[in-house]
């Protein structure tokens, strides 16, 4: 007898139930279908009004049974019992998956077996792990047209990759090149490293697009900026990004001076290559994205997280979308160990004593750290981490801002001038002004200060020069 069978009439055909009043010619589409979702059981004897009507049990019905159930492929091992007049197949998950049959690919959708059209069936690919994205051999890409000899160059440096071997044999070792028609082609990986992309659409969805909002939403766009070449490249601009328009406070010690950036670069940086490395680039209607809110800043990329990674799993288990591109990634050093950056994010932050990330897993994977609210004048929150060291600031700041120092806060500005200018020479005193909320007048008087004391001085054209710092 059945174990619960008056149960299972009850509740009826399901995800994992299906009835059958005799092993007709559907039978292997139900199997299939099962097999390509999380398994399930199909009752032969019982109707669709979940009534008991008995079938035939003789050996030549179970024979017929497992040729029919053996028309999937790959073959599965189902398990087939009898009780009574019902035949039960016990269809496990399948570990091949995508499975079919012969009249084509089936996937079980709440209490019915879907037929898969063309698109289902790759995205069913995709989502298996079946097709991996930077594997492909891409015939349309030679490596002849549009190599970034500079991208590779830096790479092979960074990699330590001897020169033995010539520029081919690496590729094809790298799996970032391959054989197509007699020519040799791109991998999508090694387009993603090695080529030329900045004007081509192909490959538009791959780059990142960062951007500074007012407020906490995004009606007003203070800066933005698409990054679209080589995926190293574009990695290291987003944090150039992040770094010009992120706060930044000063430690000093002695005589030396320590910039803290508001946030961990470490954790910043891990997000943004987690991000190239897990994206789902089959995708191709949007983009890594890079936001900087008054109150944090979001980094988030498309696809979610791979199939298999739950809430409960997330960040102890590791499962890869595209491993060729988190290689290539790990050879240059800008992941530490496969696997570990979730974990390395959140003991960054911790180290740095600012919150721990927060992550969103549906749809879009979205990282998002906690900025620390401006305190009443910017000037007054870049001196939050202020160590005076060696007597403060009276003195100056490593022997440069003699009688420079109006107080703190002036102190303050000039300090906060001096740090855009390293971090962008080019920068205009507008933009200085309108990213740190000192008056424009305020930051041209102390540039003509800075100037008249030897520690700044224009280099080139006002037009088309910029600033150096005078290091002491």
């Amino acid at each position: 007898m059945i174990e619960n069978l008056d149960l299972i009439l009850r509740e009826g055909e399901s995800y994992t139930i299906e009835f059958k009043e005799s092993p007709d010619k559907d039978l292997p589409s139900e199997v299939c279908a099962f097999a390509n979702a999380s398994g399930g059981k199909v009752y032969i004897g019982i109707s669709d009004d979940n009534r008991v009507v008995g079938t035939d049990t003789s050996n030549r019905v179970r024979s017929q049974i497992k040729d029919t159930i053996n028309k999937v492929d790959p073959r599965l091992n189902v398990g087939l019992d009898v009780y009574d007049d019902i035949i039960v197949l016990t269809v496990p998950e399948g570990t091949q998956k995508p499975y079919s049959c012969p009249s084509g690919f089936y996937l079980r959708t709440g209490p019915n077996s879907q037929k898969l059209d063309r698109d289902s069936i790759i995205e069913f690919f995709q989502n298996e792990g079946r097709v991996r994205y930077d594997q492909i051999v891409r015939d349309d890409l030679p490596i002849a047209e549009r190599f970034y000899e500079a991208a590779y160059r830096r790479f092979i440096k960074t990699a330590k990759i001897s020169d033995v071997h010539d520029r081919e044999t690496n590729l094809i070792n790298l799996k970032c090149a391959g054989m197509s028609s007699g020519k040799l082609c791109f991998t999508n990986v090694g387009a993603l490293f090695f080529r030329i992309n900045d004007a081509d659409v192909e490959f538009r969805h791959a780059g990142i697009v960062c951007g500074l909002f007012k407020g906490t939403n995004k009606a007003y766009v203070l800066d933005a900026k698409e990054m679209n070449g080589d995926i190293v490249s574009n990695v290291d601009d987003a944090i150039i990004f992040l770094k010009k328009h992120l706060r930044i406070s000063f430690k000093i010690e002695g005589l030396r001076r320590e910039n803290i950036l508001e946030l961990p670069e470490d954790a910043l940086r891990e997000a943004i290559v987690n991000a190239a490395c897990h994206r789902n680039y089959f995708e191709h209607g949007s983009r890594i994205m890079v936001e900087i809110y008054d109150d944090r800043v979001d980094i988030v990329s498309p696809g979610g997280v791979c199939k298999g990674i739950t809430h409960e799993n997330f960040g102890t288990v590791s499962i890869t979308r595209n491993p060729l591109v988190q290689s290539m990634f790990y050879r240059i050093d800008y992941i530490e160990q496969m696997g570990t950056g979730i974990v390395r994010m959140k003991e960054a932050a911790k180290e740095a004593n600012v919150a721990e990330p927060k992550f969103e897993l549906e749809n879009f994977f979205r990282v998002t750290f906690i900025r620390t609210p401006l305190k009443s004048s910017v000037s007054s929150d870049t001196q939050a981490d202020v160590n005076s060291g060696s007597g403060g600031l009276n003195g100056g700041l490593n022997g440069g801002l003699n009688g420079g120092l109006n107080g703190d806060i002036s102190g303050g500005n000039r300090v906060i001038v001096i740090d855009m200018l390293r971090n962008d020479p080019t920068i205009k005193v507008a933009d200085m002004s309108k990213q740190t909320g000192i008056p424009i007048r305020t930051v041209e008087r102390i540039m003509a200060d800075l100037r008249k004391d030897g520690m700044i001085e224009r280099v080139g054209s006002k037009k088309s020069g910029h600033w150096r710092i005078v290091e002491s």
